[in-house]
């Protein structure tokens, strides 16, 4: 087992002389400077990743779906039958979720982990099944620290893999009843904020029962108590098994100097607790879409990070990751394909 120390050492930070250069090369292409927004500034974030090692070339694309029940289901805090985990997983090794649909669009491999859904094993899945179910966090932990470790361990040592077989951009999603519900308590604790900024209607939760929902994570955080400088017990007590598998994804995309595209909700709460861990993850950090659960504001806003696309989108799955992931895609072709002023002998005016 990786320390947290060992995590953080092994993160290498951007390059920022590279990213000088791409920032004075894509100053000198066919168009006026700074004209294409964000899209440069994506570019300059990936010129900088160790990992891509000078080439802004993310063809190969990796999303990585944690899938796993939640104890807290038992609080009533999800309309949806807690077997939909189940069933959803099942659909995915057929390929016709969203998220699977919009990754083909963007080219990207999804890989469908099971850490821990309350049914038998799904063949297809990559198993990291760590238990049936999380415990249930308004009366227990969501797993013991042993638990997270294992979990964390294995998620980076998976992403790790990937990005020595040639994977170069990873996307996160998970897939789990209930658990925007975890999700909440873990911005709440990671941010500050009170649980009536961070709790949402998650997939059609009723508005007018809203109020229990809030309850529910009050008093998960008021059990377990949770160390807030501390992102893994963060996770392994008010989380579950999905949104730490997703940390680790980052943690491990990080490790190799490679990026990583956020999805929604679920995965900011996974980003706070794996910068918690380790600070220089933010830099690999890729903001999709903004989610239309309540409390994504304020997690982005924590995170410093301003989401590329508003689409009021929050079905999960990662599917606003691999909606975005074509933006990642732009930025790269832009970069490689564009001309430049030198070579089409156009001089600009100097300013004055």
């Amino acid at each position: 087992m990786q320390t947290l120390t060992e995590i953080r050492q092994t993160i290498p930070a951007l390059d920022s002389a590279r990213q000088l250069e791409a920032q004075a090369y894509i100053d000198g292409l066919l168009k006026p400077v700074g004209s294409l927004g964000r899209l440069e500034a994506l570019a300059v974030q990936l010129a900088g990743c160790p990992g891509l090692k000078g080439e802004l070339n993310t063809r190969n694309k990796a999303m990585v779906v944690m899938c796993a029940d939640h104890g807290v289901y038992e609080e009533g805090i999800a309309v949806s039958p807690k077997a939909v985990t189940w069933i959803q997983a099942i659909n995915m090794t057929r390929h016709n979720t969203g998220v699977c649909v919009l990754a083909r669009q963007a080219g990207a491999q999804v890989h469908v982990v099971d850490t821990g859904i309350d049914y038998d094993p799904i063949p297809g899945l990559v198993d990291m099944r760590v238990a049936r179910g999380s415990g249930n966090i308004a009366k227990e932990p969501a797993m013991t620290r042993e638990q997270a470790q294992t979990l964390l361990d294995q998620s980076i040592a998976f992403t790790r893999s990937l990005a020595a077989d040639g994977v170069t951009l990873f996307g996160v999603g998970e897939l789990g009843i209930a658990n925007t519900t975890p999700a909440a308590a873990v911005v709440s604790v990671l941010t500050g904020a009170d649980p009536m900024e961070t709790v949402g209607v998650g997939a059609n939760y009723p508005l007018a029962n809203l109020q229990h929902k809030v309850d529910v994570v009050r008093k998960a955080v008021h059990v377990n108590q949770p160390d807030v400088t501390d992102g893994l017990d963060v996770l392994a007590k008010v989380g579950g098994f999905d949104l730490l598998g997703m940390a680790g994804v980052m943690l491990g995309a990080a490790s190799c100097g490679l990026p990583v595209v956020l999805d929604g909700f679920l995965s900011y709460a996974s980003a706070l607790a794996a910068c918690r861990i380790a600070p220089e993850v933010k830099q690999y950090l890729i903001p999709s879409h903004l989610s239309a659960e309540r409390g994504a504001r304020v997690a982005l806003s924590h995170l410093g990070l301003d989401p590329y696309l508003v689409m009021d989108m929050r079905l999960g799955e990662g599917s606003g990751a691999a909606l975005a992931m074509q933006l990642v895609d732009a930025a790269c072709a832009m970069y490689n394909e564009m001309g430049t002023l030198a070579g089409s002998e156009i001089v600009l005016p100097e300013s004055h």
